[in-house]
């Protein structure tokens, strides 16, 4: 587990993810699923039954 050296040193996004790099520096990555919520409403489709070719 890692040490809190500083804390409100950079301000936060909602949706991303902050990281300390190889280096020391601090680098910010957009979350996969954060931020925004999409929309799921989809409206399932009944096929039409085709008729059987002889």
């Amino acid at each position: 587990m890692g040490k809190v050296i500083v804390k409100n040193v950079v301000k936060r996004k909602p949706g991303h993810l902050y990281y300390v790099d190889g280096k020391g520096n601090v680098c910010e990555a957009v979350m996969a699923r954060g931020g925004k919520k999409k929309k799921a409403s989809k409206k399932a489709t009944k096929k039409k039954a085709s008729k059987k070719r002889k």
